[in-house]
């Protein structure tokens, strides 16, 4: 059987044809030794056809198709001119050697063409690879290069144009940022109390937070200008004034040295650092919260916001939080202790970031593991939802969220917990009242703008008509009947003068649109009523005449 193979280069793709296969009997150690030599390999492997790309966006998008596995109209229409055709009802006599398995598979699945991968092929088109410039005749020195290197520019930069729309990102980055300053900031107000104590050591039992102690210490600066009069101003900083007494008192009796100004101004001035440290912090925190309901609004009602952004950071992404399995989510985090257990034998982790999640920590000791089985499944089913959810919804967290709990109280009380079907059943149902709801509510509005329109139409076709408050029942029913009776007989003129002016307008338009018959209608009555003269005239003459024959008579 012949063995034709696909070699995808960066300038095009091409066919080559391999003989004497039955020779080296299919062995890929003789065939990893005769790549290395044109000549040997060169009578084992020949061209066939080459389909160089039109451009480099064509090139481009013929790359991106080998990736995803897909065969393009271009491919499909170079290999069925350059195989020999198959006839109906035939296995055919060759096999298409690939490098992508994946790609194999959908052109088996199109045109049947048999394809084949295997450690065999991938050493021939390797040989193809490294002797493929020689192959063709027209393709000069350092062109292959040049074809390589601005296709992997390409292919890269749209690969990261493709995941600047992706949040996860900055929510990885937001969450290795925040566990960076939590060091920091330990580790700095560490060093803000040992350098302040020289000056006032008393204050460390008074103060135990880090940032009001970088505060206090920042606000009092030196300890012996410390004086009652500003206890309101240390009680607003502490949020006690015995506190504050206390700091006042401890000033007056401290046993720490005098320190000269320049060292207090250092140590304000990285007091200052601290608290500015402190508070980028918060926003940091309040950042990634908000950024957690945008990317994975189920993951952070269900297990919350802090431990979501790490589970998809050491993921490496939301999209592999969702391929990975529940079992192996439950231990991520804690691989060290999972191939050390394999390693030596031992017990294997229950849990790893997980552990951090509240729920386990509700859980008493012997349903710890339990808890962490059953929360990693719940996890995984959320970031699936959050990953290929066209819309974001915080519904089925909460209703997992609710499962946890009911499992919980199964554990403690033995209190039958709700299926998983009928629960996401609920889920959806509410999805689908709250998408109800919005399409509602839309509808609405628009039938308000379109009710306002006409009313300002009506309001500008009649601006005689004043403007009238509505009327509510309990005010009609006070009203006395004059007055009701003046409001009819007012609303009767109007509507009088209305119609009035709308057959004026008629008129109008008939006289302006229709001035042809208008004068038609004129020049028929002026010739009627010429007619009626004519005949009267007629009439008095046969009178007269008449008249004069009965006096001959």
């Amino acid at each position: 059987m012949a063995l034709y193979l696909l070699y995808e280069s960066a300038s095009g793709y091409g066919l080559f044809l391999a003989h004497g296969i039955d020779e080296i009997g299919q062995n890929t150690e003789a065939v990893r030794n005769s790549i290395t030599d044109l000549n040997r390999f060169g009578k084992v492997v020949k061209l066939e056809a080459f389909n160089p790309f039109e451009s480099a966006l064509d090139a481009l998008n013929q790359c991106n198709a080998v990736s995803e596995g897909q065969m393009t109209e271009e491919l499909q229409n170079f290999l069925e001119r350059s195989l020999p055709k198959v006839k109906e009802g035939k296995k055919a006599k060759f096999s298409l050697g690939l490098a992508e398995p994946k790609l194999g598979s959908h052109i088996h699945e199109v045109t049947k063409i048999p394809c084949q991968s295997n450690e065999f092929v991938l050493e021939i088109l390797r040989g193809v690879r490294l002797h493929f410039e020689k192959f063709i005749e027209n393709l000069k020195h350092g062109d292959l290069e040049k074809a390589q290197l601005g296709l992997s520019h390409s292919y890269s930069r749209a690969k990261v144009k493709f995941n600047v729309n992706r949040v996860d990102n900055m929510v990885t980055q937001a969450i290795v940022l925040l566990d960076t300053l939590d060091k920091d900031i330990n580790t700095f107000s560490m060093r803000v109390r040992e350098w302040y104590s020289w000056h006032f050591p008393e204050l460390v039992k008074i103060v135990n937070d880090n940032y009001l102690y970088a505060k206090v210490a920042k606000f009092v600066d030196d300890k012996s200008q410390l004086s009652e009069d500003k206890i309101s101003a240390l009680t607003e900083i502490v949020g006690d004034e015995d506190k504050a007494k206390e700091i006042v008192e401890a000033a007056k009796a401290s046993m720490g040295q005098d320190l000269s100004p320049v060292d207090l101004i250092n140590v304000k001035l990285f007091a200052q650092r601290v608290m500015d440290l402190v508070e980028y912090r918060k926003n940091l925190y309040d950042y990634l919260v908000a950024k957690m309901h945008d990317i994975a609004p189920n993951l952070a009602a269900l297990i919350g916001e802090v431990v979501g952004a790490r589970l998809i950071s050491h993921a490496g992404s939301l999209t592999n939080l969702a391929k990975c399995p529940s079992s192996t989510l439950q231990i991520l985090g804690a691989e060290k202790a999972l191939f050390r257990a394999l390693k030596t034998k031992g017990n294997t982790p229950k849990y790893g970031l997980i552990f951090h999640s509240s729920f386990i920590g509700r859980a008493s000791a012997r349903n710890k593991g339990r808890m962490a089985r059953y929360l990693a499944n719940k996890c995984s089913i959320a970031s699936r939802l959050d990953c290929f959810l066209d819309k974001s919804t915080t519904t089925f967290g909460e209703k997992l969220r609710e499962q946890v709990e009911e499992r919980l109280d199964f554990y403690d009380k033995g209190v039958a917990p709700r299926k998983n079907l009928d629960v996401m059943k609920a889920a959806i149902e509410t999805v689908e009242d709250k998408d109800t709801e919005m399409d509602v509510d839309e509808l609405s509005t628009k039938k308000s703008k379109k009710k306002k329109s006409k009313v300002d139409v009506v309001e500008y076709a009649q601006p005689m008509i004043e403007d009238k408050p509505l009327e509510t029942n309990g005010d009609a029913s006070e009203e006395p009947k004059s007055e009701k009776k003046k409001k009819k007989k007012e609303k009767r003129k109007s509507e009088q003068e209305a119609e009035h002016e709308e057959d004026q307008t008629v008129d109008n338009g008939n006289g302006v649109h229709e001035d042809g018959t208008a004068k038609k209608k004129k020049k028929k009555k002026n010739k009627e009523d010429n007619g009626e003269e004519l005949q009267a005239a007629v009439e008095i003459k046969k009178k007269k005449k008449k008249s004069k024959v009965q006096d001959d008579e």
